[in-house]
Order: C-alpha cells, then structure tokens, then sequence
C-alpha cells in the first residue's frame, strides 16, 4: 500500500479576482476550497489515477473536520490523527499572477506525534510511504530523518518531497526519491540552480549525500532525473501556467503510479513530467486523460 504523511494539513482557500491592487477592496470572481497539503495533493493524483493510498497526518477543529469530510467525499482513504487546534488555512489568490499567503501550523502535541509514530510502525518493505511537505514549528526539525531512520529495519521504501532542514537532516537516511524544484535544490547547496545542466550537476551532489534517485523541476525549463545509472532531461513545450498548486506533487505521484506498475525509470519520469504539466495548465488536478494526451509532448534526452 502507499501511504503519505501531511503533517501540515490545510484548507486550500483558491480566489480569483480581476486585478490585486494594495489598499483596495475587491470583490471574487470565483472561489474554491479544497482539502490541501502536499502529502493530501499526492493522494488526490493517486485516486485520479486509480491507485489506492492512505492518507495519514493532523487534523484539528472547523477546518480538519472539512479536510476529513472532503477527503471521504473524494473516495480517498485517510486516519488522520485529532488535534486540538485549528487546521491551518492557506489562501491562493490569482489575479494573472498567482500569490501565495500560508497560514500559521497548529500545535502539534508530543501524545499525536508519538500515534502517528505508531501508525508508521504498522508498515512492511511490501509498502511505499511519502514524506511531504513542511515540518510544523512544534515538531522536531528533523522529524523526516528520524521516522526514516526508524523505519529503516521494516524496509518501507520513501519518497521525501521536502525542502531546507527537513530535506538536509533526512538525506543520511537514503530516501528512494527527493523531487525538489531548482529553488530548493539551490537552497541545499547554497546556489542558485537556473539550467538542465546545473540541476544535474547537484542532483549528482545529492545522490552523495544519501538519495538515492533525484527528480528536480524547473519549470517550465522542464525537469531532471538522476539516478547512480542514469540521467535524463525532459523537455516540453512551454504553456500557461494556470495552476501551480499541485504541479510538484502531480510529479510525485505520477512517477510513484508508474514504478508501483514496474514501469521502466525512464516512462516512469516521462509519465510524471506530463502529470505535472496536465495539472499546472488546468484548473484542478491531472487526470489519467489528460496525462495521456500530454505524453507525446514530453521529449526526453538520455546524458
């Protein structure tokens, strides 16, 4: 089974209006709520998808219990662990441009750490389990490296999509995937990572360090993967970007669907590039449908 882990659970508060203008007030086009966090958009691409997960994470007050309800509406299989305080709200206001406010994490009590621990201690080497997304300021800063390092006899395979510290401290822990973008990338190293070549460049840095394949997106420059054995460069012609929530995890999940099929690497990379394409240039998440028609697009270079 997939499992993911949102240990930052949110309401995605989606608004559009004409323009965005300071000092001003202004009325919505149009809203969307959904149930957000990267580990929560992993398994919305997944059920999309037709592969089954599991959701784990927090949830607390008015907002979690949305989160919950929304989940259970979509089909999406979740024991997600109460809190005490309100889920945080995250606002993304598109007005030609996109902004982006997130909202404050609640307080995460040692009592549901310790459950979801257990939760984790329940997993064998037949499951897959991703870790993403921010570490709530309550928690440990390493809170990644060391549930891997725990899990590390049961033999779970783990895919980390994280950034800055809690990418750094889990490393040494030999996660089977990291999937950061050129920002976070850079950000690891201290560098600003722009081009196919300089992503490769430190994606072979973090191999060194302990991971054990590396995805890094650029954009809409495209995207690399970088493995011991391999390195490819995905290419795609350059669209309007409609919606980057989501785009990243699409990726996650997409390469995920395609090696829990035993799909070769390289149309495993393929197929998640066209996912986090399909749902960067629609309103939503990438469909089976869409991902499909966007393969064709995706040129991949063998180095």
């Amino acid at each position: 089974m997939i499992y993911t882990v949102t240990l930052n659970t949110s309401i995605d508060y989606h608004v559009w209006l004409q323009t965005l203008t300071p000092n001003s007030i202004h009325q919505a086009l149009k809203e969307w709520k959904s149930a957000g966090g990267k580990g929560i958009n992993v398994s919305k691409v997944l059920r999309n998808l037709e592969q089954p997960s599991v959701a784990l994470g927090f949830v607390g007050g008015f907002t979690g219990a949305f989160i919950r309800q929304e989940l259970e509406r979509e089909g999406i299989v979740h024991q997600l662990i109460s809190i005490a305080e309100d889920s945080r709200i995250n606002i993304k206001i598109k007005a030609g441009a996109e902004t982006d406010i997130s909202g404050v994490s609640p307080y995460i009590p040692s009592e549901a750490q310790d459950q979801l621990l257990g939760q984790l201690d329940l997993l064998t080497r037949e499951d897959v389990l991703v870790l993403a997304g921010s570490v709530p300021a309550s928690m440990p800063a390493d809170f990644y490296g060391m549930t891997m390092q725990r899990l590390r006899p049961q033999g779970v395979r783990v895919i980390l999509d994280a950034k800055g510290m809690a990418l750094a401290h889990a490393l040494p822990e030999r996660p089977f995937l990291i999937k950061p973008n050129q920002h976070e990338l850079g950000e690891l190293f201290g560098v600003q990572v722009t081009t196919c070549e300089e992503a490769v460049h430190y994606a072979r840095k973090a191999l060194d360090m302990g991971a054990s394949n590396v995805i890094v997106t650029l954009g809409g420059n495209g995207a690399v993967f970088v493995s011991p054995e391999t390195e490819l460069v995905a290419q795609f012609p350059k669209q309007q970007a409609i919606n980057s929530i989501g785009a990243g995890d699409s990726v996650v999940a997409g390469f995920l669907y395609g090696v829990s099929l035993d799909w070769k690497i390289k149309d495993a990379f393929r197929f998640a590039v066209a996912a986090g394409c399909s749902t960067a240039i629609a309103e939503g998440f990438c469909t089976r449908e869409h991902v499909d028609a966007f393969l064709p697009q995706i040129t991949l270079i063998e180095r």
